[in-house]
């Protein structure tokens, strides 16, 4: 089968960093997306410092998949609260809303691929965590 896509690579330190919207101490990367020409999903990286949060927010049609690089942080999911550490991988459904926090003393990294689509609709459940 031949390609119709060319291959990426390229080291996530290269990636630009920026705030996550409405957050506290977290920090998004894109590693993987449209603009390398990847033509389905994009692949995320977000750090999230000691304090840190990202408000309540849901996506009725983007589901996600992530996982956890470092660190251990609180992760909101609809009316559940969960713990999640290095390792471990959560899979959140199109419309579940969904928050993060670090309560703990060190940063957290972790991969969000999500599909592409023609938006990325967000929905603000939670002012600004600052």
């Amino acid at each position: 089968m031949t390609a119709t896509t060319p291959p990426v690579f390229r080291s996530m330190d290269e990636a630009a960093t920026r705030e996550v919207e409405r957050s506290r101490g977290a920090s998004i990367q894109i590693l993987l997306g449209p603009d390398d020409n990847v033509p389905h999903f994009a692949t995320r990286r977000f750090t999230l410092m000691p304090g840190g949060r990202i408000p309540c927010h849901s996506h009725d049609t983007i589901e996600h998949e992530q996982v956890v690089l470092e660190g251990e942080m609180t992760l909101g999911l609809d009316s559940d609260v969960h713990v999640v550490k290095a390792g471990d991988c959560v899979f959140i459904p199109a419309g579940t809303t969904h928050w993060y926090e670090n309560r703990g003393e060190e940063p957290v990294r972790f991969l969000c691929m999500v599909p592409l689509g023609a938006t990325y609709q967000t929905t603000w459940l939670e002012n600004s965590a600052e």
